[in-house]
């Protein structure tokens, strides 16, 4: 990815059951795909569940914040899926990794 970018990290906790968490999350993740300035998306879940999606700027961030079935998800999210979540905003200056 050219940079800077934008990270946007989720975190959060989970309430029991599934309650259509699983099949929204796919569609999220379909729709941001879609979504102009979307650069990609790493999630992992085991007691805190984490996801960072990488986007071009900030205006691109705002713009999906904005998005109605975004809207809808975070709704439902607060009413039957979270007991908790931190989104943090970060601008990806540097990166490396490792691979064997």
């Amino acid at each position: 990815m050219e940079k800077p970018y934008y990270a946007v990290i989720f975190t959060s906790t989970r309430t029991s059951g599934d309650h259509g968490y699983g099949e929204m999350a796919e569609e999220m993740e379909r729709l941001a795909k879609n979504q102009s300035g979307f650069l990609g998306i790493e999630s992992a879940r085991e007691s805190v569940g984490i996801t960072v999606s990488y986007w071009t700027s900030l205006a691109a961030i705002a713009d999906w914040k904005t998005n109605a079935d975004h809207l809808f998800a975070q709704r439902k999210g607060v009413t039957d899926w979270y007991k908790w979540y931190k989104v943090r905003i970060c601008l990806v200056e540097r990166e490396y990794e490792f691979e064997k």
